[in-house]
């Protein structure tokens, strides 16, 4: 621990430029994909760039999932599609409460 803490002092964090979750959050509460972040850089701590990008590909992916959520997106797609589907089949029909038909509320 430095005696005179010039960063902390001026407001600006040089450590942690590069890492998106780091950052202070409101209510000092951590982000939501903190914990995926930190496993990806623990993982890919001293490996250097080529290995860390082989051995900490699992890591990431679940990083970029919780950032960008383009599994969940496709799969709640996929969901919607088949839906759809069995709607034009006849073999499903949609609930009152979806249908926008049920009684108003006081």
């Amino acid at each position: 621990m430095p005696f005179w803490d010039l960063q902390r002092q001026l407001g600006i964090d040089v450590d942690r430029w590069l890492l998106r979750q780091s950052t202070t959050q409101p209510y000092g509460a951590a982000a939501a994909c903190h914990a995926f972040e930190r496993e990806w850089v623990a993982c890919g701590h001293g490996l250097g760039q080529t290995r860390a990008r082989r051995e900490c590909q699992l890591e990431y992916e679940d990083f970029l999932e919780c950032m960008h959520r383009t599994k969940l997106a496709a799969r709640l797609k996929t969901i919607l599609d088949q839906r759809n589907k069995m709607i034009k089949e006849g073999k499903y029909t949609l609930p009152d409460y979806h249908k926008g038909t049920e009684e108003p509320r006081p």
